[in-house]
């Protein structure tokens, strides 16, 4: 399902009750922030989406917690479950070609039509260009200050385009943005992030600079591609274009030579001098700790262009569980074929909502050989920002790795500290405080499959599992109301 802009979104979430209208004026500095942190961790039928229509001191509204609960964000992605998005990208992936010769080319020209249908398509006139802010000025955006350490207000739900500097390459990045003034934010593109590679070839080709590009709103499918671990060469927007079964329409800048998406709420125009940083930060950030303080790139603005009756999305991030821990397991959904295509044991993956992102990755395998649980932990840790997973665990098949308490039962019963603890070392999240040094620690991986004879090391006979005969079951299960325990 393809929403052509946020407001459709929103009259989804209004008619189905999970969006709640706040009239009374607020601030946009906190006040927002502790409404909407306390709905995220509230009752389940609290935990709405919210528009607050009165901002003190500003024209526009602001909309936050779009993605907060599993149902927002399947709905998002045009699909009524996350687990959905496994079962389309399997399908649309799938290796297994028909065996004639007619139904290879129908295939093919299915696969091939379904990619041109997520080529963005490029337009003359965009909604988000309806009003030209002459002259630009920040402060006359709500941009939120989350919370009370932070260096200031920050722009948290953008779509930040760049391209490469030598190969012409798009790249989306979700970056936050703290507002310096009223022309000037600081760019947070962490070192493993594509605009950070963009920064780089800048710099050692001699450009002077980075054209950029923030996009607030548009197609939810759109604000959220910006956060998905592409690969360098795959377009963001070609893979919201195939989320939404419809091409993003993208439009020129007006001061930039870059496009975004034509019916987006927002568009902040500008570029980024490779060789120019500011200290940014401390920001309240996902890990529920404040980031430091660090020297990051600056966004110099040169445009400000909205939609005449322009909505300001946000979001906050703090304590999980909070609005991104769907926007993550929505990327663990859509994800997991592609792990499967390289690693064809993987049978499920969690990355639980505690574990921030990453810390914390636990798999399940069908295992057939010794030594198979580690060659997944290297494999996961070769695969693009899993490299950054602090701690792996891996699993037999039968183990439901969302299920928490039954994945702590499996790893104390068959994990042995001497034998199936991997330790190694390397790139470390720029957010991971406990790490041994900024970008670089420790690495854990934990074999807590089942050991069998098969098995490299030293260990005892497996045991035999408690488990009732099946007769004794059938019985008590004919009998039951005869115990009065119905």
């Amino acid at each position: 399902m393809a929403y052509r802009d946020l407001r459709e979104f929103l009259a989804r979430l209004e008619k189905h009750n999970q969006l709640k209208r706040i009239t009374a004026p607020v601030s946009q500095d906190l006040e927002i922030t502790e409404i909407a942190n306390r709905v995220m961790k509230g009752p389940r039928e609290q935990n709405v989406a919210l528009l607050f229509e009165n901002v003190r001191g500003q024209t526009m509204p602001v909309v936050i917690g779009l993605f907060g609960t599993e149902q927002r964000m399947a709905w998002a992605l045009g699909v009524e479950r996350l687990s959905d998005l496994t079962t389309k990208l399997a399908e649309f992936i799938s290796l297994d070609m028909p065996r004639g010769l007619l139904d290879k080319a129908r295939r093919g020209w299915e696969v091939l039509n379904a990619l041109r249908a997520t080529e963005p398509r490029y337009v003359s006139r965009g909604a988000c260009q309806e009003v030209v802010m002459d002259p630009p000025n920040l402060n006359a955006l709500p941009i939120l200050k989350c919370w009370p350490l932070d260096a200031g207000r920050y722009i948290t739900l953008p779509s930040v385009f760049s391209r490469d500097p030598k190969t012409g390459k798009r790249n989306v990045g979700m970056y936050r943005l703290q507002v310096f003034d009223d022309q000037t934010l600081g760019m947070h593109w962490q070192r493993h992030k594509g605009g950070a590679e963009h920064q780089r070839v800048a710099q050692d080709i001699g450009a002077e600079k980075i054209p950029v590009a923030v996009s607030l709103g548009g197609d939810p499918a759109i604000i959220w591609a910006g956060s998905a671990p592409l690969p360098p060469d795959i377009d963001e927007m070609m893979l919201a274009g195939w989320l939404r079964g419809k091409s993003v329409e993208l439009v020129k800048c007006l001061t930039q030579p870059i496009e975004v998406p034509a019916d987006a709420e927002i568009v902040i125009e500008g570029y980024v001098d490779p060789r120019e940083q500011r200290l940014e930060g401390p920001f309240g950030d996902h890990t529920g700790y404040y980031s430091n303080a660090d020297y990051y790139p600056v966004m110099h603005v040169t445009a400000i262009t909205h939609r005449r009756d322009a909505i300001y999305p946000a979001t906050i991030v703090g304590k999980p569980p909070m609005e991104d821990a769907w926007m993550g397991k929505a990327t663990e959904r859509l994800f997991l074929p592609l792990i499967k295509m390289f690693q064809s044991e993987v049978v499920d993956i969690n990355l639980p909502i505690e574990g921030a992102f990453h810390n914390l990755a636990i798999v399940s395998i069908k295992k057939r050989y010794p030594g198979q649980p580690r060659k997944v932990m290297y494999g996961l840790w070769g695969m693009g920002l899993m490299m950054l997973t602090k701690t792996i665990i891996v699993v037999d098949e039968d183990v439901n790795v969302h299920d928490l308490s039954q994945v702590a039962f499996e790893v104390l019963a068959n994990y042995d500290p001497l034998r199936d603890v991997q330790i190694v070392s390397g790139p470390a999240d720029d957010l991971d405080h406990a790490s041994l040094e900024k970008n670089f620690g420790g690495k854990m991986g934990i074999d807590a499959t089942r050991k069998t004879e098969r098995d490299p090391g030293p260990h005892q006979k497996l045991p035999v599992e408690i488990d009732m005969s099946p007769e004794i079951k059938t019985l008590v299960e004919t009998r039951w109301r005869e115990y009065g325990l119905v």
